[in-house]
């Protein structure tokens, strides 16, 4: 999908974290020709962002001046840092923080409260998709907080991706976010099961995808796991550790609401064994290699030529 082009906003951007979802969203932000000033801890991995006309910043708190502040890290840890040091500067302070990482509903309640001590006014902002997602134009934001703030806010998330969701005031967008992790996990595991139990009963993986890929049970994600299910590609688009988080996150939030998660519970368990086994490196997607184990399977790659719906 196209980059919608800035019409001249008047509001200036800060960017916190070029990590793998930071970059690229960055990136659609630059390119589309808003005022962005990006700060990141290791420097060298924003300044690329610079031929887009981005401009990097050394501390964090020079983005203090600028209107909205988005920040993109990778947990709870790093956006309290972040945002400590970003309201350490004396002399200014942002309109606006949009906070896209997944952290849990505590933390993001803290830091309302932190901001709302500066009258900062804060939107909870987490994503759908991954890198790849975000290049293909496929990102997905859900969003919570003063509905203004979403308002004001909009022209920009609508830069970075086509579908801006507003859920609701408070922590609402974290929940959605929590629950959508949860079902990833879920689901993924699903797929390994079925799809080893029909490659054990004779079918090939890529022939039993491509008719579930066009079923009605098909979909945006059963697609895009396809070419790592059929040729175990599992170049990392999210970390056994980071979906181990977001399921602890779901399951927290199941014992806060008394909401019973027998599946998720499993799940989280399964992807404790992957890790365990030392399969920390790889896509999470790697549940596959896992479920062929305990299937007594052994994988090799069909060396087939699919599509994962986004290229």
């Amino acid at each position: 999908m196209p980059i919608k082009k800035s019409k001249k906003h008047k509001l200036s951007v800060g960017w916190i974290g070029a990590g793998r979802m930071g970059y690229e969203m960055a990136g659609r932000l630059a390119k589309g020709g808003a005022d962005v000033l990006i700060w990141n801890r290791t420097r060298a991995k924003a300044e690329p962002l610079s031929k887009y006309g981005a401009k990097v910043a050394d501390e964090v708190s020079e983005l203090a001046a600028r209107d909205i502040v988005f920040c993109m890290v990778a947990t709870w840890k790093d956006v309290k840092e972040v945002i400590t040091n970003l309201l350490k500067n004396p002399r200014a302070r942002p309109k606006m923080v949009i906070e896209c990482s997944s952290i849990s509903l505590e933390g993001s309640a803290e830091l309302r409260a932190m901001l709302g001590k500066h009258k900062i006014q804060y939107l909870a902002a987490p994503v759908s998709g991954n890198a790849k997602v975000i290049k293909a134009g496929r990102l997905s934001f859900v969003c919570s907080g003063p509905e203004k703030a979403f308002s004001e806010a909009l022209p920009f998330l609508k830069m970075i991706a086509p579908s801006a969701s507003y859920v609701g005031d408070g922590e609402l967008a974290r929940i959605v976010k929590i629950c959508h992790n949860v079902f990833l996990g879920v689901v993924t595991q699903s797929l390994a099961e079925i799809t080893l139990l029909a490659q054990k009963a004779g079918v090939p993986r890529h022939a039993f995808l491509e008719f579930m890929n066009q079923s009605v049970m098909g979909s945006t994600f059963s697609r895009y796991k396809t070419p790592a299910f059929v040729n175990l590609d599992f170049k990392v688009t999210f970390t056994p550790h980071l979906l181990r988080k977001d399921m602890d996150l779901g399951l927290d939030a199941a014992r806060t609401f008394e909401v019973p998660m027998p599946l998720a519970s499993a799940t989280r368990d399964l992807i404790q064994a992957m890790i365990g086994r030392g399969w920390t490196e790889q896509d999470f997607a790697t549940l596959l290699l896992q479920q062929a184990q305990a299937s007594g399977v052994t994988l090799k790659s069909e060396n087939v030529e699919v599509g994962d719906g986004l290229s």
